[in-house]
């Protein structure tokens, strides 16, 4: 059988991109700085998050000198607390996790975005300076409400966050 010197070629460039396909693969699954959910942290059964002191009231409460956190729940097709108060000039680390599907949390206009992933908690550090209200939305489909799930993070003054937050208001 007479194989013709131009279909040698091709067959050898086919299996050269099969090959390097593969390796293409295989890097990406186990190569350096890739990295699955952290285990640090203990796994929250999605039916648990009442038992769990962390969620089982979102809010925000203050963790240092200008240093927040916020805990705060996605399920579908709201985020809790919404909105979320935080006084300005501070440093706001979000713990978020999901009730029930695979969610977005993104700060529009800041460095805050995440996949929410139920079970998991995922942490992100924002610096807020001057009051203003940032929007809050879900950027992963997650059912046929998605596009109306949306907060709100309103930064305020530090005066007015402490009237909120004596006053009884809650966030």
């Amino acid at each position: 059988m007479h194989i013709h010197a131009y279909e040698k070629i091709w067959l050898a460039v086919s299996v050269l991109l099969i090959l390097f396909l593969i390796g293409s693969v295989t890097y990406g699954a186990v190569g350096p700085g890739v990295a699955m959910v952290s285990d640090t942290e203990p796994a929250i059964d999605s039916g648990g998050l009442d038992e769990d002191e962390r969620f089982s009231e979102p809010r925000v409460e203050q963790v240092g000198e200008n240093e927040y956190a916020a805990y705060v729940v996605a399920r579908q097709f709201t985020f809790q607390p919404d909105p979320i108060v935080v006084p300005a000039n501070s440093t706001v680390t979000f713990y978020v996790t999901s009730a029930d599907v695979i969610h977005g949390f993104e700060v529009v206009g800041t460095n805050a975005n995440a996949m929410v992933v139920p079970g998991e908690v995922s942490e992100l550090t924002v610096k807020v300076e001057e009051p203003q209200e940032y929007g809050l939305i879900c950027n992963e489909y997650c059912g046929a409400g998605h596009h109306v799930m949306e907060g709100k993070v309103n930064v305020v003054s530090q005066a007015e966050y402490e009237d909120r937050t004596s006053g009884g208001d809650g966030e």
